[in-house]
């Protein structure tokens, strides 16, 4: 990994996650984990997402997908934060997580939504009028 793909990797990485969240991970690092957060930083998001042929927003919907069906809950909801700062939209983000019910299986899904409803409690996101159009 070169240093110019671990400075675009970090830099993409703090758009999407948070720069408060990037820089804590990366102070947490001791010496037994902090060759795993470089290796993170430089080929995750460096290497993968700094490839520039899907969009961030893409790439979200698809790390959604991913995370809902190898049940990773933790990783979920960073993504899902991710996936509402890169602009999927609440619509978006609800067809999303019914596809993934279809696709992951029903407990998937519920637990998917349960992890929205945490986020947007969280975030004070409003979602209670996205049926007559409120929210987007």
């Amino acid at each position: 990994m070169t240093e110019d793909q671990f400075e675009a990797g970090l830099r993409i990485r703090k758009e999407v996650l948070g720069e408060e969240y990037v820089d804590a991970a990366l102070a947490k690092a001791d010496d037994f984990n902090r060759d795993f957060q470089k290796m993170v930083t430089g080929y995750c998001w460096g290497g993968s997402w700094g490839r520039g042929v899907l969009s961030k927003q893409q790439r979200s919907i698809l790390n959604l997908g991913m995370l809902a069906a190898l049940n990773r809950p933790h990783e979920f909801k960073l993504h899902f934060l991710g996936a509402l700062t890169n602009g999927v939209s609440l619509a978006e983000i609800r067809e999303i997580l019914i596809q993934i019910s279809i696709y992951c299986g029903i407990p998937a899904g519920i637990e998917a939504f349960r992890i929205a409803r945490e986020v947007f409690k969280e975030e004070g996101i409003d979602v209670s009028n996205m049926d007559s159009g409120g929210a987007e």
